[in-house]
């Protein structure tokens, strides 16, 4: 007689590689929207690959480890690539004019190593929060790749599970990010309360609106004698 599902396992308490695939879509999103003021979306269908590859424009990939391990990889075309670095830097009140013309450039190429930084950094502290759990990150690597060259990366994985995603930009020009993990599974066994994000600038701003306060002097309040006195001298 076959043997029934286990259904100690709820979904709603187990976090895998299909979860952790998706949070780190958000942070993508999520880190580029806000950096650039432009909308990034990605593509609800995942694409299952063999392996991760850094290909033609612009390729830049990360390895990270601890709770679990993995790589992820971000292939831009040359506009896509442009489009980003020049909302981002824009959106830093750097003047057009001063922007590089060709996406060769190495400025543009370390623009995109930051912005992709920021992203394995939005995704690791949600693991730290929402999972307790820790993973570190490299130092990401961008390459400019000639369009006949394609590089495999092999990140020593020992039972890799790898997918590609598809991300647009707001002018529809699109890049695609690959990750590969090991296949692991999370189990909730007791519940918790996951940290709430920590947004330092609007603490800051709160801070400044409460001293803004508190130093405003109060407003001159007109006694009784007073308004007599003005009444009388206007013969009321």
């Amino acid at each position: 007689m076959a043997k029934k599902k286990n259904n100690n396992e709820n979904e709603h308490d187990t976090i895998g590689t299909k979860a952790l695939l998706l949070k780190l879509c958000h942070s993508v999103t999520s880190v580029l929207s806000e950096a650039t003021h432009h909308e990034i979306n990605f593509s609800p269908m995942v694409q299952k690959i063999g392996k991760t590859c850094l290909k033609p424009d612009i390729g830049c990939f990360v390895l990270f480890d601890g709770a679990f391990s993995g790589l992820v990889v971000i292939n831009f075309t040359a506009d896509a690539a442009m489009e980003v670095y020049s909302n981002y830097l824009i959106n830093m009140g750097l003047p057009k004019e001063d922007l590089a013309t060709v996406y060769t450039s190495d400025e543009v190429g370390n623009v995109m190593g930051e912005l992709m930084n920021q992203i394995l950094g939005d995704f690791t502290s949600k693991v730290s929060k929402e999972l307790h759990t820790s993973i570190t990150q490299s130092q990401p690597k961008m390459l400019t790749l000639n369009r006949q060259v394609r590089i495999s990366v092999n990140a020593n994985l020992d039972k890799p599970s790898a997918h590609r995603v598809s991300f647009y930009t707001e002018k529809n020009n699109i890049f695609y990010m690959e990750m590969a993990m090991d296949k692991t599974k999370f189990l909730q066994m007791d519940s918790f309360v996951p940290e709430l994000d920590v947004n330092p600038d609007k603490i800051l701003e709160e801070q400044q609106n409460k001293s803004t306060s508190a130093n405003k002097p109060p407003e001159k309040e007109t006694s009784v004698t007073d308004t007599d006195d003005l009444l009388a001298s206007l013969g009321i």
